[in-house]
């Protein structure tokens, strides 16, 4: 039987949803596909976001000659009689490019990637490489340099989700809609939470669900719940996830250990993710704790490292950890503060040189310009020299980003500055 998702896949650039950072109507994506100018490209990103799906829309749209293989299937003997065929193609009468689809590229060991580079060079073939790992580290730098566009595909969000299940449902032609069979709105709804911004889960769920509902009743929660097999207790009593993790932050930036493990037990029991508490958690630790405690978000990382090696149940513990650790520490939320500030007159204010002293000069030529001369190394001055390193018209106003508080680790990088500006001079 052919899944769901199959069925419903999108057929052309107007079906397609999601990704709307990087792929519109008007987009340089978009006309580069209408305008058959297209080039190769690498698309990264989870599971169930569109990437073979644009990619075979993509091959439809430019009629080309158009080959899609798997990296974990299909090896180098496949592949080099592939690139054979591009070349006899190229170099034939019809002296065109083919294009070669590759799924979970990251599969492939060096050599198989470089094996690409003579025909890509050529203009024998251009390619669209898929991947769910980070491109620039999964993929050989020889590649990434004869590729101009790396795509990054976000999770679907729940409104593109349940659209799309609702298309599914209606649908009497490729989705469910002949089966005739009633669903509560509520059932979609959680579907499309619980799919985590996968669509393929998310369309073979909800087939799953209608093909195999016999009691004439509507397809419920429930029912939804026990396909996933997870909890749906944010529903089951009305609970909101955001409002839970706003509790739970608030909790521990005001230092109550007590309420912050309340909130905390209740996502888990509402049915929440590792990765959307560990987030929550990395966010606080230098958002709310920050420079009163800076090995905060070491300790915090490795919690959430650690719950998302061994996994629900046994995760709680390692994550209770890091919130009863984050809400007992000391606060301060002065780093962040001074971002701010810094991107507040970036974008407001005049964007001044360099001064010529701290630029790069590691280049022939730097000196008889003047830049690098007259810099001085700290280290030779016992770790601290007094000179100018912000542009002269943020110097002339004596600006003052980070200003430390008194609270925790904090008291002794405030000790430190005050101790150099009182000795030195604030400039």
């Amino acid at each position: 039987m052919i899944p769901i998702s199959t069925k419903m896949r999108p057929q052309n650039l107007d079906e397609f949803m999601g990704q709307q950072h990087f792929l519109y109507k008007g987009s340089l994506l978009y006309n580069s596909i209408k305008n058959k100018t297209f080039g190769s490209a690498i698309f990264h990103g989870p599971s169930g976001t569109g990437k073979t799906t644009l990619a075979r829309i993509i091959a439809a749209e430019l009629d080309s000659d158009f080959h899609e293989i798997n990296a974990s299937t299909t090896g180098t003997k496949e592949l080099k009689e592939i690139l054979d065929r591009a070349r006899l193609r190229f170099y034939g009468l019809e002296s065109k490019s083919s294009y070669i689809y590759i799924d979970e590229f990251h599969r492939w060991n060096k050599l198989q990637q470089d094996s690409l580079l003579k025909a890509l060079e050529e203009g024998v073939i251009k390619f669209i490489a898929s991947t769910t790992e980070n491109p620039y580290f999964a993929i050989n730098n020889a590649v990434l340099s004869r590729v101009r566009n790396i795509y990054e595909f976000k999770r679907l969000d729940k409104e593109v989700i349940k659209t799309l299940l609702l298309r599914a449902a209606n649908d009497k032609e490729r989705g469910l809609g002949n089966l005739n069979i009633k669903y509560d709105d509520k059932a979609i709804d959680i579907l499309a939470e619980l799919s985590n911004g996968d669509a393929r889960v998310a369309l073979d769920t909800l087939g799953f669900v209608f093909e195999n509902h016999q009691d004439g009743k509507p397809v419920s929660a429930e029912d939804i719940s026990e396909a996933m097999q997870r909890k749906i207790g944010f529903y089951d009593r009305g609970d909101d996830k955001y409002d839970l993790l706003s509790a739970l932050q608030k909790s521990i930036r005001g230092s109550d250990p007590d309420a912050a493990i309340y909130y905390f037990a209740r996502l888990v029991d509402g049915g929440a993710d590792i990765q959307m508490i560990g987030r929550r958690l990395l966010v606080i630790a230098s958002e709310d704790i920050g420079m009163a405690y800076p090995s905060a978000i070491s300790i915090t990382h490795a919690c959430v490292s650690a719950a998302l090696m061994v996994g629900f149940p046994e995760a709680a513990i390692n994550l209770a950890e890091a919130v009863i650790l984050l809400a007992s520490s000391p606060k301060s939320n002065r780093s962040v503060m001074a971002y701010y500030k810094a991107m507040s007159d970036i974008k407001h204010k005049e964007i001044d040189m360099i001064p010529d002293h701290i630029r790069d000069s590691h280049y022939k030529g730097a000196r008889d310009k003047g830049i690098g001369k007259d810099y001085k190394y700290p280290h030779d001055f016992g770790g601290y020299v007094k000179q100018q390193y912000l542009p002269d018209n943020l110097h002339a106003e004596n600006i003052r980003y980070y200003e430390p508080s008194e609270n925790g680790s904090e008291a002794n990088f405030k000790k430190f500055l005050d101790e150099l500006r009182k000795k030195y001079g604030d400039n």
